[in-house]
């Protein structure tokens, strides 16, 4: 027999190179009506435009108007109300008044939520509980937590003045002061806020792989420097989305609190010491019925935010660490 053969009576099938299974399309979701995507965001599209783009645009034509609520009458005055706020000396102050609260409250909230997160992530018994407790104050509304802090710091039976009596012999009288009013304020807008920091640092924490704190407590470094060092740049994309959403809410949630606690008060320099952006517009829109300026307000609170936003996404995101 020849070695050429097959020693096999069966026949040898011809390999084939591998077939290649055909691509299926991808199947999208469309709509069989042109006008039925547009009647589902109809509700919605109704709720926008009577709640927030009518109200935008009247903001916007009054804030060239010199009108008053009472008398009902409109005088067509350009840029002069803005004109009249940015050189009036009360509005600067409370510019520069409404810029310190924003940075104590952004800086030390984020600060101090960070540190509530990082204990509320250890392994420790009662956790959920203690979780659920930080959250609590976010659940409250600004009007409710001005009047418990109201309560607490009252000069004559409030808890906090009752007990420093009792230890070191005084009672401060916190609303009268403005530098203790406007601390009253800053502490209790940094209360109010902390329980939506920690919710958001809490998740981003426990998110961060565990092997990462493992490899830096082998390589020998403390407490300190992994969290500074690891941690803390790892959790940048969310401290850059809370700074962002600190800023806007100190700006306009700030109301709540000043309107229960003080009321813009007590009088220092050219107006009163807690009287911030957000509440004198509300003075003299509802008070002082100053229709025309209070739109003015708005129209340049507006402009504020739309500045904080383009330097927050050109700038601040390049020092933020997105990489794993």
């Amino acid at each position: 027999m020849s070695l050429l053969e097959p020693t096999s009576t069966e026949a040898i099938e011809p390999v084939h190179a591998p077939v290649r299974a055909e691509a299926v399309p991808e199947e999208r979701a469309t709509f069989r009506g042109r006008w039925l995507p547009w009647l589902f965001l109809a509700p919605s599209l109704l709720v926008l435009a009577v709640f927030s783009y009518y109200p935008a645009l009247r903001t916007l034509r009054l804030s060239v108007f010199r009108a008053n609520i009472i008398v009902g009458n409109e005088q067509f005055v350009g840029l002069q109300n803005f004109a009249d706020l940015l050189s009036s000396p009360v509005y600067h102050q409370v510019i520069a008044q409404t810029l310190i609260f924003v940075v104590l409250v952004v800086v030390f909230g984020l600060m101090f939520a960070l540190g509530l997160a990082w204990l509320a992530s250890r392994p420790i018994a009662g956790a959920k509980f203690y979780r659920l407790m930080l959250i609590y104050p976010y659940a409250l509304s600004p009007a409710i937590a001005g009047t418990l802090w109201l309560f607490l710091f009252n000069p004559e039976i409030g808890p906090v003045n009752t007990l420093l009596n009792a230890v070191i012999g005084v009672k401060p009288r916190w609303l009268d002061s403005p530098l203790l009013a406007f601390s009253l304020v800053v502490v209790a807008a940094i209360w109010k806020g902390v329980g939506y920091n920690v919710v958001f640092y809490l998740a981003a924490i426990q998110n961060i792989p565990g092997e990462v704190s493992e490899a830096a407590a082998i390589d020998g470094a403390s407490s300190w420097q992994a969290f500074w060092r690891i941690v803390f740049p790892l959790l940048s994309p969310m401290t850059f989305f809370l700074m962002f959403t600190n800023i806007v809410t100190s700006l306009f949630d700030s109301f709540g609190l000043v309107n229960i606690l003080t009321r813009g008060g007590p009088v220092y320099g050219q107006t009163g010491i807690t009287t911030f952006l957000v509440y004198q517009l509300y003075e003299d829109g509802f008070r002082n019925f100053k229709t025309g300026a209070a739109a003015a307000q708005a129209v340049l609170m507006l402009l504020l935010v739309i500045c904080i936003i383009v330097l927050q996404f050109r700038y601040g995101s390049r020092r933020v660490h997105y990489g794993a």
